[in-house]
């Protein structure tokens, strides 16, 4: 393909996806659930600590408050997530340690 108006060249389009079967996938080739929404909740809490590094840093107040909005949402997904993953069961707490003195 040509475009004639700019004299460009236009790259070619890629190869349509082939279906696919998700038994046929190897267990080991496919992120499943509880994995991706780790790698979800991940992302989200990079997200935010950007936006809060960003806004301690701006000297411009116009650009403090728009990675505030960004920030709100930001924190809106992420409550949305946390409430999935209690649903589905995917949060997995850590276990609770006790103190128990020692009895003499």
């Amino acid at each position: 393909m040509y475009d004639k108006a700019n004299g460009i060249r236009l790259p070619t389009a890629p190869p349509e996806r082939p279906d696919a079967i998700l038994d046929e996938i190897p267990a080991g080739a496919r992120f499943s659930d509880p994995e991706i929404a780790v790698m979800l909740s991940i992302n989200i809490a990079a997200g935010l600590i950007s936006c809060s590094t960003i806004i301690g840093q701006s000297i411009r107040e116009d650009i403090a408050m728009m990675f505030g909005q960004f920030h709100i949402q930001k924190a809106t997904l992420g409550g949305k997530v946390l409430r999935l993953n209690k649903e589905k069961g995917w949060l997995v707490p850590p276990p609770l340690h006790h103190f128990k003195p020692d009895e003499e």
